[in-house]
């Protein structure tokens, strides 16, 4: 079935689930990315189902004061105040909307994750499965989905592409611009891990990222690929979609890396995608992280040329080899999430393996290598392998599933209470009480450092064997055959009259050869045949060509 018939099909069941699924997202809403919400720190956007701020009428929301934690940080970043990611998102609104129950989004116009339906009462389990395992007919579809993305203006919501200081003190000069729903994950992805402008060209604050090399690693991406899976629910209409995983572990090469899935090589420069696939036309954004630093800007998504990229040809001394099963398997044996300053340099630390600072045969640190979750990314050798820009490559969803399955085994393995993970002193914007950057509505790193099941969704691989043969193995040709049900039908009608007719035409043939036979035999003889006889075959027959 193409796009456009799947499209059609899902249109009037979109118009009804649109605002019944949880499709919060980040950034700055439209509706406060003006003077007016600059200048009165405010954003609380009216939801339409009753025209009130947050849906107070209605009881899903109301405007609040923020609350920002004021828990200590590392001691990595020791500046205060010149960063508008600080204390966030005071820099930009102290006032925003604080959902009740389950419901969510910006303005509590929709439902948190894992719930959906009028009030968002009830509880949704999706299934996220190995893109390896899909039908054919599934892959295309999700590579569809991701170009739709990449090709539609985002509706709900804008990037900045100044600071809030260049912005006027009461606003008077908002830098606001549209982008397309991909590239503002890509762009949120940059925001998030960027340097800090001390002022003046190139002079920048390095050692600083609020979603990278602590704590808030792990449970900040799961929410980004949360986002971002119901993002694609939004504009597709398929609210059945979850985001495939790429199991790499053992690998010896990107096997995903074909014109069927993620594209394959360029046979003329090994370095770009082969134009036989969708992704070859891509452009890039905010993947030139050296220029914006001395131009002291922002990046504001303008295309900076192709998708890039070029498996297994990386620095083989920094990632000699790609995981494998024992890697991950010590990973999650690891009892202790954070250890000793809670940064890249963390020994026997759960996260600090699994995103690749620490060795996964030992559990201690290593300069100069990159394991576990940073040797994909190395090895990908291209668009992926620069931390700000590495979400302009499709693969970084596959591998960021991945490694939060592994994650959630983690989780499951040990069990253990919020109050182990960091409450103060980790490096800025990983403490427990700290906003997630930039998410708008607010969610606080301690919340998602919980079981997947609370967030609506599974792997797979991690199912019990039954549930996983129905996920991995039947519904794949249970979808083919609802994707193709009407040609299945319609065969099967036209093959049964075939049929019938041919078997009216045999049994009439049979009859008047019998016939014939018989007055053969009467003219050998010279004898009748009675005249009841006949009449009966003829009735006989006339009924079965009838029939």
């Amino acid at each position: 079935m193409n796009k456009v018939t799947f499209m059609m099909r899902n249109f009037f069941g979109s118009v009804v689930l649109l605002h019944l699924m949880g499709v919060c997202l980040s950034q700055f809403p439209r509706p406060c990315a003006n003077s007016e919400g600059l200048r009165t720190k405010e954003c609380c956007p009216i939801w339409e189902g009753d025209s009130s701020p947050c849906g107070a009428l209605s009881g899903r929301g109301f405007c609040t004061e923020v609350l920002v934690s004021e828990e200590p940080n590392g001691p990595q970043y020791p500046h205060t105040g010149i960063d508008d990611r600080e204390r966030w998102p005071l820099a930009f609104f102290n006032r925003t909307c604080r959902c009740a129950g389950n419901y969510g989004g910006f303005n509590c116009g929709e439902c948190r994750f894992g719930y959906w339906g009028a009030n968002c009462a009830q509880y949704r389990e999706s299934v996220r499965r190995n893109i390896m395992t899909m039908s054919t007919v599934e892959q295309q579809k999700f590579i569809s989905y991701l170009n739709l993305a990449k090709n539609s203006i985002n509706p709900d919501y804008v990037i900045s592409t100044a600071t809030r200081a260049e912005m006027g003190e009461n606003g008077e000069n908002p830098k606001f611009s549209d982008i397309n729903t991909y590239d503002l994950f890509v762009w949120i992805h940059y925001y998030v891990s960027r340097d800090t402008f001390l002022g003046g060209p190139g002079n920048v604050w390095r050692d600083i990222d609020f979603a990278h090399e602590s704590a808030a690693f792990l449970p900040w991406h799961r929410v980004f690929l949360l986002h971002w899976e119901n993002e694609i629910r939004k504009i597709t209409g398929d609210f059945n979609f979850t985001i495939p995983y790429w199991d790499w572990r053992n690998s010896q090469s990107c096997e995903v890396c074909t014109d069927a899935l993620m594209g394959g090589r360029n046979s003329l420069n090994p370095n770009l995608i082969s134009p036989a696939s969708v992704f070859s036309s891509w452009k890039v954004i905010c993947s030139q992280p050296e220029e914006y630093n001395n131009r002291e800007a922002l990046c504001n998504a303008t295309g900076e040329g192709p998708l890039l990229r070029n498996p297994g040809n990386h620095d083989r001394n920094r990632v000699p080899r790609l995981p494998t099963t024992a890697d991950v398997d010590f990973a999650v044996g690891l009892p202790e999430y954070e250890t000793g300053n809670m940064d890249r340099f963390a020994n026997m630390s759960f996260r600090n393996v699994l995103e690749g600072f620490a060795s996964p045969e030992t559990g201690q640190a290593v300069l100069g290598q990159s394991t576990m979750h940073n040797s994909l990314h190395v090895f990908m050798n291209g668009s992926m392998s620069s931390v700000q820009g590495s979400a302009n490559d499709p693969i970084f969803l596959l591998h960021h599933a991945f490694i939060d399955s592994i994650f959630e085994r983690w989780l499951r393995t040990h069990q253990p209470p919020r109050s182990i993970y960091p409450r103060a002193n980790a490096p800025i914007g990983h403490n427990d009480g700290y906003y997630m950057i930039p998410f708008l509505p607010l969610y606080r790193n301690g919340d998602y450092f919980l079981s997947n099941k609370a967030l609506g969704y599974e792997y797979a691989y991690l199912l019990d064997p039954g549930q996983r043969f129905v996920q991995e193995f039947l519904t794949p040709y249970l979808q083919q055959a609802q994707e193709i049900w009407q040609w299945l039908l319609g065969a099967g009608i036209l093959g049964a009259l075939i049929a019938s007719i041919m078997a009216a035409l045999i049994v009439v043939a049979r009859r008047r050869w019998k016939r014939n036979q018989r007055r053969k035999r009467a003219l050998s003889y010279g004898e009748r045949q009675p005249l009841l006889q006949s009449s009966s075959e003829e009735g006989s027959s006339s009924y079965q060509t009838t029939l």
